[in-house]
């Protein structure tokens, strides 16, 4: 991947850590933000799922430690997903998809991170109700396959679940859904460099962009952030890149 090559790439490196950002404050690493930048600025397919989990790597651990500090971390909910989701985040990870079918199931996925973005899960109940581990177990592996394969963490799928299923609140949601993200992409990372895949040396530079936008976010959502214009702006984001992975 050679960055020059992108047409409009200062769009897209001003865009990626206001992406960062917004992804951070909700307890994310951001994966489906930054897939849906690659596709609306014609990233390689090949480039973008081992791009995104590297940025994911970060970003998530950056989101997950001011969400832990702050008190938000259910260990036991974050257990109940993850012992399913890491084995079949890296066997996701191993495979490669057809270029046209992974665009149709990334413009698919999308559409949870624009729900999210919107806030359409953001209702949360004082009684909260204990996960099944049957149900925790199921609901793990799925989302940690498709992570592998598709390339996001599996937390913009995740908390909305625990917050409709009332497991918990939305701090709690996006403290495990921030480790959750991690160790989802470091597995299906792994997945990717046993298959062959190599890590080019200049998506660390996107990384250095994504992490100064990551921290801030990061740092404020687990204190006390609500902006509803940039939430909306990275939604009309995710829209386009949405209609553009479906429709092209």
């Amino acid at each position: 991947m050679n960055l020059s090559e992108i047409e409009y790439l200062w769009v897209f490196l001003a865009l990626l850590p206001v992406v960062a950002f917004m992804y951070a404050s909700v307890g994310h690493g951001g994966a489906s933000g930054y897939l849906a930048l690659m596709a609306l600025f014609s990233f390689p397919p090949e480039v973008m799922k081992p791009t995104a989990l590297l940025l994911n790597l970060f970003v998530a651990a950056i989101a997950f430690f001011h969400y832990w500090r702050a008190g938000y971390f259910d260990k036991k909910l974050f257990f109940s997903f993850a012992v399913t989701s890491i084995p079949l985040a890296f066997l996701g990870g191993q495979l490669e998809i057809d270029a046209s079918l992974y665009k149709k199931i990334l413009g698919v996925l999308l559409i949870f991170a624009i729900l999210r973005m919107l806030n359409v899960f953001g209702s949360q109940k004082d009684q909260l109700q204990a996960v099944k581990i049957w149900q925790a177990l199921i609901i793990g592996g799925a989302i940690g396959f498709f992570s592998g394969l598709i390339g996001i963490g599996g937390g913009i799928i995740l908390s909305p679940v625990i917050l409709l299923m009332h497991w918990g609140r939305m701090k709690e949601a996006a403290a495990v859904s921030a480790l959750f993200i991690w160790v989802n992409s470091a597995a299906a990372m792994a997945g990717q460099i046993s298959s062959g895949v190599v890590l080019e040396p200049q998506a660390f530079i996107l990384v250095g962009i994504a992490v100064m936008g990551g921290f801030l976010g990061a740092y404020y959502g687990s204190k006390k952030y609500n902006n509803k214009f940039l939430r909306y702006l990275l939604a009309l984001v995710l829209i386009l890149a949405s209609l553009k992975l479906l429709f092209t």
